[in-house]
C-alpha cells in the first residue's frame, strides 16, 4: 500500500461545506491504523473572495492547487482515528445514496482534513458507533476488540477493525454486544 495522502485546507472551509459526491467504493477505514503515516500533501483551497494563486471557486466547490474538482481528490482524506482530529463527516441523502463529506466546523489554514462517519451512515455500514475506553497499566486509554483482543489507541482504529479485519467478528458489530 502506498503512503497515505494528507489533504490539507489553505484557506477557511466553512463548517456545513459539503463535498462530493464521494466516487467508487465506500469503505472509509479499511486502511485505517492507530499510526499517522507521514506521506504527500496536497492542499485545497475555498474561499469567498476574488482568486488567488491559480485556484478559483467554482459554483461554491472546493478545488485543489491544480483547480481540479473534489471529485478528484476527494477519496484522498484520511480516517480520522478519533473525533478529536475529525474535520468533516460523512454523510448520504438517503440510505444506500450517494455519499457526501460535510465540514464539521470551519477548518481552519493548514489543518488537515480527516473524515468519519455520521451516526446514521455508521448504523447504515454496520459500523460500530461507540468504544468504550480501558485504560492500561500505564492509565493510557486502549479500545480492546471483544472479539480478538486486539488493543487500539485510537477508537475508530478499534471500529474499523471490527467492520474491516476481525476474523472473530463474523461481520458483527460489537454496537449489539452485550460488553
Amino acid at each position: 500500500r502506498a503512503p497515505a495522502i494528507s489533504v490539507s485546507a489553505e484557506s477557511c472551509i466553512p463548517a456545513g461545506l459539503r463535498l462530493g459526491p464521494v466516487p467508487g467504493t465506500f469503505k472509509l477505514g479499511k486502511y485505517l491504523s492507530d499510526r499517522k503515516e507521514p506521506g504527500p500533501k496536497k492542499k485545497v483551497f475555498s474561499y469567498a473572495g476574488p482568486p488567488v494563486f491559480q485556484v478559483r471557486m467554482v459554483r461554491g466547490e472546493l478545488v485543489d492547487e491544480a483547480g481540479s474538482s473534489a471529485l478528484e481528490w476527494i477519496g484522498l482524506i484520511r480516517a480520522a482515528r478519533n473525533s478529536q482530529e475529525q474535520t468533516l463527516e460523512a454523510v448520504a441523502d438517503l440510505p444506500g445514496g450517494q455519499i457526501f463529506y460535510r465540514a464539521l466546523r470551519d477548518v481552519q489554514p493548514g489543518e488537515e482534513l480527516t473524515v468519519w462517519y455520521s451516526n446514521p451512515l455508521a448504523q447504515w455500514f454496520d459500523i460500530p458507533v461507540t468504544a468504550t475506553p480501558t485504560h492500561d497499566e500505564k492509565g493510557e486509554e486502549r479500545y480492546i476488540c471483544w472479539y480478538c483482543w486486539r488493543t487500539f489507541k485510537y477508537p475508530n482504529s478499534l471500529k474499523a477493525h471490527v467492520h474491516f479485519h476481525c476474523a472473530l467478528s463474523h461481520g458483527r458489530s460489537f454496537l449489539h454486544h452485550d460488553h
